[in-house]
């Protein structure tokens, strides 16, 4: 079978937009510190409360399940379809977040907010709110290095790219690496 040069090539350049976020040892330091953070959370009998739209929800879930069952610190997210479309009549799309926040944020919860612009309306009144109420707050963004998201954080993390799968799949494993130093390693049973 002959080789495809046009694939092989466009796929060597795709995988090359990774090594920049992926391999860039100025991360590590943040990452530990998250890590710690959420330990922290843990032992204050708090949660991590991560939140997002569309693939970043996605990821939310994922990542609140994995923190939960393979780290041990609970962690929960908001992607319930009654839970969001009965606070967004109520009080607005753009305001769903900032409402689950309050409704069911305690003191020592450590909120993580996704989202690949760090422009999105609910996104950022999510990020208000949890200033508000005096919590911890991490955020992951992309795309604009001077986006709204990145005002609030107490930690902030930043996929230099405006190309969403890119930015999107860093956050994601940015954050269960977060999660495997908990655990203490990348090699662990399911069960």
């Amino acid at each position: 079978m002959k080789k495809d040069l046009d694939s092989h090539n466009w796929f060597m350049n795709y995988f090359d937009l990774y090594k920049k976020s992926l391999f860039d040892s100025s991360i590590f330091e943040s990452l530990a510190l998250l890590s710690s953070e959420w330990e922290k959370t843990s032992s204050n009998n708090g949660k991590v409360i991560f939140m997002g739209n569309g693939g970043s929800a996605a990821m939310a879930s994922h990542c609140a399940v994995d923190l939960t069952k393979n780290a041990g610190v609970r962690a929960i997210n908001f992607n319930e379809a009654d839970l969001i479309t009965c606070l967004a009549n109520d009080y607005g799309y753009e305001n769903w977040m900032s409402s689950s926040i309050e409704l069911y944020a305690d003191p020592s919860d450590h909120v993580v907010l996704i989202s690949s612009s760090g422009s999105s309306p609910n996104i950022v009144n999510a990020a208000k709110k949890a200033k508000e109420l005096d919590l911890y707050l991490t955020t992951f963004s992309g795309f604009d290095i001077n986006n709204p998201l990145k005002k609030y954080g107490d930690l902030n993390f930043f996929v230099d790219s405006s190309a969403y799968n890119i930015v999107e799949m860093t956050h994601h494993i940015w954050i269960l690496a977060a999660v495997d130093k908990i655990i203490g390693s990348a090699f662990y049973s399911a069960n």
